[in-house]
């Protein structure tokens, strides 16, 4: 049963384990598709803001020639606005000699656009009203394979000349984040930035922080050879307070429901440790029993056959002698019966106490009556100390006496030599405390937890050299508690035990 439960609590943390793991591959996964639509976005935006008026020259012109690639770079820097010179530019070497510093392979771009310039002219010479009707959409939307490459072939070179803080805005990166995360039911904080070739950019956030463990990233701006200059990291905040949020409704029923468990065994666990230690405790219970009951009976069996010697017959003193004694020993046994009974009855409340006025003065002093000749044949003394000025309680005098005899036969039987008991009694508030101090063996600090429960005996291993069932101290406890009032018990090993009942007093 403990092999299983421990097993069941390692699957169900392997399971959250694995369940963590998988949702963080699942982030993993879903930050690189961010990433990858973010920057398509940016890179689609781009090509679309150049294309148009690029577009818009092209079908202006017949060929392309250098003035047209001064403008086409003049539009690249200057595309935030998108104004344009009125006319035709004249040729400046000056600005066409920076193609050549810049690496511009103006060649490949004429090309280019004359080849999409025949096109144009074909489309047109085909149908002409149609080709001046188009939307820039649809225009955008027709363009081949091909003649798209060429176009971002075009629109590469062009808005390379252009300062990234230019071609890409914080704002606009920042929106698209919001936007894929929203779609995809994710909620972290982010933080941004563009690289240049390990660089730092002004396009950044202002706490974004490239070593963190939740930064991903992604090349920008990709040109026709599969490399690029630039950079886009994202750094996710709190990813792991997010991936443990998104099983932390499974995780706690799985923790209830195991706890659950757990406490039911341990419950079950509980009882049958219980049941065994009051099977235990029975067993004990019979076994003391038996023999107190055993020692009498033999007793009485062995005056029974003295008395009928009839020898002893005829000496009336033996008679006498022997049926005193089988009295007593019948007595002693009635008293070990009415023991179990008492304790049964007060378990079902079926014991009526009647209580009424009495002094704890008198209920002492008739207790003492009952054990003094005990003590005396042991040689030892009971001593009161009765410093009360007030001891009217409201109580049953039966039961209090038998508390307070109890108590008194406690004290006796575990004092190995004679007993020496004190009483005291003292006023404390609006209470009266009473006191049964022996020099006996004592007890430990286990036994004196226990001392009061059903059955309870502190073991001497196997010899019975105290007579008793365990039930004396459990039936004081009960009619001290019906009484409302309270039993403790301070005591040291070889040292005696006290024994102390504290009583409501009436007026």
């Amino acid at each position: 049963m403990s092999l299983s439960l421990i097993g069941i609590i390692f699957v169900q943390g392997y399971w959250i384990q694995k369940t963590v793991e998988n949702n963080k591959e699942q982030f993993d996964s879903n930050a690189k598709q961010i990433l990858i639509s973010v920057s398509s976005k940016i890179e689609y935006r781009e090509f679309e803001d150049i294309y148009y008026p690029l577009k818009e020259i092209l079908d202006s012109i017949d060929e392309p020639d250098n003035k047209t690639i001064q403008q086409l770079l003049d539009i690249s820097i200057d595309r935030g606005s998108y104004t344009f010179a009125d006319g035709v530019l004249e040729e400046d070497n000056k600005l066409f000699s920076s193609f050549v510093n810049f690496n511009i392979d103006t060649a490949k771009v004429k090309k280019i656009l004359n080849r999409n310039v025949e096109v144009k002219n074909e489309e047109e010479e085909k149908n002409p009203i149609k080709s001046k009707s188009k939307s820039k959409l649809e225009r955008l939307s027709e363009l081949t394979d091909m003649q798209r490459r060429d176009f971002e072939i075009v629109i590469d070179e062009l808005a390379n000349f252009t300062p990234i803080h230019r071609r890409v805005k914080k704002e606009e990166i920042r929106k698209l984040l919001e936007k894929e995360l929203t779609e995809r039911d994710i909620e972290v904080n982010f933080e941004y930035a563009i690289y240049s070739n390990s660089l730092a950019t002004r396009v950044r956030s202002d706490d974004f922080s490239l070593d963190s463990s939740g930064t991903y990233g992604i090349p920008l701006f990709v040109n026709e050879e599969g490399s690029s200059m630039y950079q886009l990291y994202v750094n996710f905040v709190d990813t792991n307070q997010y991936i443990l949020s998104t099983i932390k409704g499974m995780t706690i029923l799985s923790v209830i429901f195991t706890l659950i468990i757990v406490v039911a065994y341990s419950s079950a666990l509980s009882q049958l440790l219980q049941q065994r230690q009051i099977s235990q405790i029975k067993t004990d219970f019979i076994n003391n029993m038996t023999h107190e009951l055993k020692t009498p009976i033999a007793t009485i069996n062995l005056a029974l056959d003295a008395i009928k010697n009839p020898k002893t017959q005829e000496n009336s003193e033996k008679v006498k002698r022997y049926m005193d004694m089988i009295r007593e020993e019948n007595k002693r046994m009635l008293a070990q019966v009415e023991n179990v009974l008492r304790i049964s009855q007060l378990e079902k409340n079926e014991l009526n106490i009647k209580k009424e006025r009495l002094e704890m003065h008198d209920i002492v002093e008739d207790a003492v009556t009952h054990v003094s000749l005990i003590v005396e044949n042991r040689e030892g003394y009971i001593k009161t100390h009765l410093g009360a000025l007030q001891s009217t309680i409201l109580a049953n005098d039966n039961h209090m006496t038998n508390v307070v005899v109890n108590m008194l036969d406690n004290a006796i039987k575990y004092s190995e030599g004679p007993p020496k008991i004190d009483i005291y009694t003292e006023n404390v508030k609006n209470s009266i405390v009473l006191k049964v101090r022996d020099q006996g063996v004592g007890m430990s600090k286990i036994a004196q937890k226990k001392i009061f429960d059903k059955f309870f005996r502190e073991h001497t291993g196997d010899l019975h050299n105290v007579k008793g069932h365990g039930l004396g101290l459990t039936y004081v406890k009960r009619i001290i508690d019906d009484h409302h009032g309270q039993i403790w018990v301070e005591s040291e090993r070889g040292k005696g035990s006290t024994f102390i009942i504290k009583l409501p007093l009436i007026s």
